[in-house]
């Protein structure tokens, strides 16, 4: 499976050790399969840098689909946007999960998800006409390594400058 990471720099040993904890799926290293994504997200990335300098880069890595299925690690998938996924992304970006997760797979709450989900977790909008609204999105997938044991399974391929 071929995975791409959007950046400012070229990440050629992916770690969870820089990464944030109140994302959607929590402290990981997140990937997706589109470049487009990736892309995406690294001029946004880029672009919040202060210095002019900035460099918009995506990491290119192969990982063995085999890992996918295999029972040594703790696996959880999201077939989409869903209840579970959106009471997980909440509870995620407010800090209060914790979770053994090794990998995570599922859709990405991006920045134009954002309203729905604040409005959602406001009490605004219920499960249901919140995952309406989202399915009006084109959703892209986000892979997100939580433990360094998976991290170390991603295969460095290239990075490009955008």
């Amino acid at each position: 499976m071929r995975l791409y990471h959007g950046s400012i720099v070229t990440v050629r040993k992916p770690s969870i050790s820089r990464s944030r904890s109140k994302t959607d799926f929590g402290k990981g290293f997140y990937t997706t399969t589109s470049r487009e994504q990736a892309e995406k997200w690294a001029r946004i990335k880029k672009n919040r840098e202060k210095d002019g300098n900035a460099r918009a880069v995506v990491s290119v890595f192969d990982l063995d689909d085999s890992v996918l299925n295999d029972t040594r690690y703790n696996i959880m998938r999201f077939d989409g946007a869903t209840s579970e996924w959106l009471d997980f992304v909440v509870s995620n970006r407010r800090g209060d999960t914790s979770h053994n997760m090794d990998l995570i797979m599922g859709p990405v709450a991006d920045d134009k998800l954002y309203a729905t989900i604040s409005l959602y977790e406001n009490g605004v909008l219920n499960s249901t006409a919140a995952i309406e609204q989202l399915k009006a999105h084109q959703l892209f997938d986000q892979l997100s390594f939580n433990t360094q044991q998976v991290c170390d399974l991603l295969k460095f391929v290239e990075s490009v400058e955008l």
